[in-house]
């Protein structure tokens, strides 16, 4: 879709934030990265959203990690969580593969679309409110061109909060009361999505058990049945 192919160019070119451009570089330095890595050529500039742009489902996390979207150039790719998201998505059949290790590894989403609230790697994966700001106008326009989403699918609060603040900017109906988060809550929205809750699947989520595969599952479940429904 001509709209996603100028957005996605758009932020790549952005430079509204001096600590994020500053950090994304800097954690691609060979001196600064892992070892592991040491042979990668480093992306390193924001990064834009992935999918399908006839999507019904939108999943939305935080931010792109330093050395996962950041060094490939891809969401959710080259890190543990991107493991767990495409994981879920391949089983529910919303991808053609289970992983995503680079840009040209042949992962096609089907009728999905992944973003961020954030488009840059933030320092200590904790971007500042002004960052959140700045990068709200591209998640305004993804959503008014992604024109087919019935279902969003939030991984944290924090992007649970950020797509409630972008739809209401969007001016979409205020909601009484505000919807809040929980892990699997599932909120029907008055302009036709429902909005449905995950705990994102970082390191510090799935290592101590407050998220495991059975629940994380069950969300992707959950939003394959209310896309079935809406259907019918």
């Amino acid at each position: 879709m001509p709209n996603l192919e100028l957005l996605n160019a758009r932020v790549i070119r952005c430079t509204k934030c001096p600590r994020l451009v500053a950090h994304r570089q800097r954690v691609a330095l060979p001196s600064k990265r892992p070892r592991r890595f040491a042979g990668w050529d480093y992306w390193a500039r924001p990064v834009p959203g992935f999918g399908d742009p006839a999507a019904r489902l939108f999943v939305l996390g935080l931010a792109p990690a330093a050395h996962g979207g950041n060094r490939t150039g891809r969401i959710f790719t080259g890190d543990s969580s991107g493991d767990w998201l495409y994981e879920a998505l391949h089983r529910f059949g919303f991808a053609n593969q289970p992983h995503s290790r680079d840009r040209h590894d042949g992962l096609r989403l089907l009728n999905c679309y992944v973003s961020a609230a954030v488009r840059c790697a933030p320092p200590d994966n904790k971007p500042a409110l002004n960052e959140f700001a700045n990068c709200r106008p591209y998640l305004r326009e993804e959503l008014r061109s992604l024109r087919r989403v019935r279902v969003v699918v939030a991984l944290g609060r924090i992007a649970f909060e950020q797509y409630l603040k972008a739809c209401r900017e969007l001016d979409h109906p205020r909601v009484v009361p505000s919807p809040r988060f929980a892990h699997g809550a599932v909120h029907r929205l008055p302009w036709g999505v429902t909005l449905v809750a995950s705990y994102h699947p970082s390191q510090q989520n799935t290592f101590t058990g407050k998220l495991t595969r059975e629940m994380f599952h069950a969300v992707f479940r959950h939003a394959r049945e209310l896309l079935k429904a809406k259907q019918g």
